[in-house]
C-alpha cells in the first residue's frame, strides 16, 4: 500500500483496510489540531489508488470493512469518488462497509441524490468532527462552520441512510465557557441525533495555535475534574433516540460507554461517583491521543 506520512483513522476502524485517497485535510485550520500540519492537501492519482485496491485484494481477504483516508474523503468530487467505490465493490466484494471522514464543506458539495448514491456504492458510515455546539467556540477554533450548518449537514448524511458518528471535544472551551460548551454541544447532538457520539478530552499539541494560547495564558485548560463535570453536563444535555455515546478514547480520564437514552442516569451517577472520589480517574501519564 502507498501511504504518504502518518495515517489518521477513527479508533473503531482499527481492523479496517486503510485506503489512502486524499493526503491531509482540505480545511486544516482548526487551532487545536496538529494531525495534518505537515501535509498539503491533495487527492492521490487514480492509478495509485487502484494499485492499492489490488494490493488489498491480495493481502486483506478477510477484512470486511474499509476506511478511506485521510482527513475528509467526502470532499473528493463524485466523478472521482464514484469509480473508486465501484472498484472497491468489484475487486473487494467481501467488504461490507466503507467509512469516510466528512466535514461540512465536503458534505455540502454533495447533493442529496449523490449522498444516497454513496450509500448505494457501499459508504456505510461517515465520521464528522463537531468538536463543539457552541458557536463562539467554533469561531475561536476556526472550525469553518456554525452549529446550524453542522446540524443541517449531519441530518443530510443520516437522511441518505449513512450512519453518522460525531466527535466532540471535552475541554475545548477552556474554563470560562466549559458548561456553556457542554450544554450547546448537547443541544446540537440532540438535533442531529447521530448513531454514535465519540467524546475525546482535549490534549494540547505543541505547534498548534491553541497550545500557543495556553502557554501565553490566553487559554486556561480545565482540570481533570472540570473536564469530567463538563462531560456530565454534555451527556445530561444530549437527547438521542437510540445512539451510543462513548468517551472511552485513550485521552479521557474516565471511560464511558452509554446507550442513550437507556443508560443516561446510570452514566451520570458513575460520573458523580468519580467526581466525589469513589471512582479513580486515569492518571495523566496514561492518557494518549
Amino acid at each position: 500500500m502507498h501511504y504518504d506520512g502518518m495515517i489518521i483513522r477513527p479508533p473503531s476502524e482499527a481492523d479496517s483496510i486503510l485506503l489512502q485517497v486524499t493526503l491531509g485535510c482540505s480545511h486544516n485550520k482548526c487551532t487545536f489540531c496538529g494531525s495534518f500540519r505537515d501535509k498539503r492537501f491533495t487527492i492521490k492519482k487514480d492509478d495509485v489508488i487502484f494499485q492499492d485496491i489490488e494490493y488489498a485484494r491480495t493481502h486483506f481477504p478477510k477484512q470486511t470493512r474499509l476506511f478511506i483516508c485521510d482527513g475528509d474523503a467526502m470532499i473528493v468530487p463524485m466523478r472521482r469518488l464514484r469509480p473508486i467505490l465501484e472498484r472497491i465493490r468489484d475487486r473487494l466484494p467481501w467488504v461490507e462497509r466503507v467509512g469516510v471522514y466528512a466535514n461540512t464543506k465536503g458534505i455540502g458539495m454533495k447533493t442529496d441524490e449523490e449522498l444516497a448514491e454513496l450509500k448505494s456504492l457501499g459508504v456505510g458510515i461517515a465520521y464528522m468532527g463537531l468538536e463543539s455546539g457552541d458557536d463562539q467556540v467554533l469561531a475561536d477554533i476556526c472550525k469553518g462552520a456554525t452549529s446550524d450548518k453542522m446540524i443541517r449537514m449531519g441530518k443530510r448524511v443520516k437522511q441518505a441512510g449513512i450512519q453518522l458518528s460525531v466527535t466532540v471535544l471535552v475541554g475545548l472551551a477552556g474554563k470560562a465557557r466549559s458548561l456553556i460548551h457542554a450544554k450547546e454541544t448537547g443541544r446540537v447532538l440532540s438535533e442531529i441525533d447521530p448513531d454514535y457520539v465519540g467524546a475525546l478530552s482535549l490534549m494540547l499539541i505543541p505547534g498548534t495555535e491553541l497550545h500557543d494560547d495556553y502557554q501565553a495564558g490566553r487559554f486556561q485548560l480545565p482540570s481533570p475534574e472540570e473536564m469530567l463535570a463538563e462531560l456530565g453536563q454534555m451527556i445530561a444535555s444530549t437527547h438521542l433516540s437510540d445512539g451510543l455515546f462513548h468517551a472511552n478514547h485513550a485521552s479521557n480520564y474516565l471511560p464511558v460507554r452509554a446507550r442513550l437514552p437507556r443508560d443516561k442516569e446510570k452514566t451520570l451517577d458513575q460520573i458523580a461517583q468519580a467526581l466525589s472520589g469513589k471512582i479513580k480517574l486515569k492518571p495523566e501519564f496514561m492518557r494518549a491521543l
